[in-house]
């Protein structure tokens, strides 16, 4: 009797979780949905999508379905159902309708400590507002009264200070002297100062960033969970110090004060607080990382250090945004397929950026294939470190990606001041 309500159970147990996988592997769509797979229950094929890979190509995660499907497809990622386009007229269309249909979408990573509604996901006015009050700080009027000379003098200073090291490693050196400018000139922070360790959270934060929402201690998430909320609570302190005592700084905090303190204003304090954080999450990480592979490029190439174009092809390779994420608000036909309300969409631009239908030999480093494009724009490293400064790679400069381009073993280089 027992062996038979045990072989019951059994059977029971293999139908349910036979019928669990036919239902994650063919969901269900009021129309067609891209061909593809949908990997696992829950993990999906977020391993595969998160393998490193140390080439200037495509990502064999995207590569192996664009030859399988077609450039969109379906895939399960983070425990989301998504659709991958890399069609660059699809991007294009979904882009340009993200106020409507496609809302940024943000991991869980981002999610848990942002919140559902958070200055990524407005739109309308309030989008147009947030974007003319950032202008105050990062705008054309800016870079040329404040923010250039200030940069400038922040290279100069660190480059000296490098000169005196022996060798550093410029992937660190880099990511420090743009936190430390823009954390003054954003809330007149300063690490060697305060000693909080912000910019060792937000480090914590950008290193689980993509990664599987498994919050255990040990983990890569629950590691950027704990530095997010870290970094939260320095710039919060800092908020409500300034807020009380009313003492100008002559920075971007004072503004946003007076902003929040407006009748019928736009913002609230946590939404100042949640802003302030992301304008300093978004200002160092990406240029540390392009300025690392310039520097990686220069020192491979160094006939190219007077071709102002080899910043356009920098940004061509290193594809410091790999990936977007849209979520779709209602069903929407694409190309006589169906993607459905409330799947994600990811965007993945790096396709077209390593195109052999648009670029020649696309894979190679190649700055003079830009010499039809005028750059107008000042260079301060390379304006800096030329004249004055001999560097050289002394180890290193490896890197992988994830799909986020890393180094895992920096670029170190020695900087020694010439002889005049």
């Amino acid at each position: 009797m027992w062996s038979e309500i045990g072989l019951c159970l059994v059977a029971f147990l293999v139908i349910r979780i036979s019928h669990w996988f036919y239902t994650w592997s063919n969901p269900k769509c009021d129309g067609k949905l891209p061909p593809g797979s949908m990997g696992l229950p829950i993990i999906g094929e977020t391993l595969q999508f998160l393998s490193p890979y140390k080439v200037h190509d495509v990502a064999p995660f995207l590569k192996r379905r664009i030859t399988k499907y077609g450039p969109l497809f379906r895939t399960s990622l983070f425990g989301k159902k998504m659709i991958v386009s890399t069609d660059p007229d699809i991007n294009y269309t979904i882009l340009q309708r993200e106020s409507t249909n496609f809302s940024i979408w943000l991991t869980d990573s981002f999610s848990k400590f942002l919140g559902e509604e958070n200055m990524l996901t407005q739109h309308g006015s309030f989008h147009r507002y947030m974007k003319n009050l950032i202008l105050h700080l990062i705008g054309p009027e800016s870079l040329k009264g404040k923010l250039l000379h200030q940069m400038d003098e922040a290279t100069s200073r660190h480059i000296h200070s490098w000169a005196t090291q022996g060798t550093v490693n410029i992937k660190e050196g880099i990511a420090e002297m743009i936190f430390e400018s823009f954390a003054k000139r954003l809330i007149s922070y300063e690490e060697k100062k305060d000693g909080k360790k912000l910019l060792d959270n937000y480090k914590a934060f950008m290193n689980g960033l993509i990664s599987l929402p498994v919050n255990i201690p040990g983990t890569t998430f629950h590691a950027c969970v704990q530095g997010s909320k870290n970094a939260i609570k320095v710039i919060r302190d800092i908020y409500y110090e300034r807020k009380a005592t009313k003492i100008a700084h002559n920075d971007f905090l004072d503004r946003v004060i007076e902003e929040v303190e407006k009748e019928n204003a736009f913002l609230d304090d946590d939404v100042a607080i949640n802003m302030l954080f992301l304008l300093l999450f978004g200002a160092f990480e990406s240029t540390s990382e392009a300025i690392t592979l310039l520097t990686k490029f220069i020192s491979d190439h160094p006939q190219v250090l007077e071709e102002l174009t080899v910043i356009n092809e920098t940004v061509r390779l290193a594809n410091i945004a790999p990936v977007i994420f849209r979520k779709v608000g209602q069903d929407a036909e694409i190309k006589g397929y169906t993607i459905p309300k409330g799947w994600i969409v990811l965007v993945a631009p790096s396709v077209a950026h390593l195109s052999a239908d648009k670029y020649e030999d696309p894979l190679a480093f190649n700055p003079w294939r830009w010499k039809t494009c005028i750059l107008d724009r000042k260079i301060l490293w390379l304006g800096v470190v030329a004249p004055d400064f001999a560097w050289s790679v002394t180890k290193g400069g490896d890197f992988i990606r994830r799909p986020s381009l890393i180094f895992p073993n920096g670029l170190h280089i020695k900087v020694e001041e010439k002889q005049k």
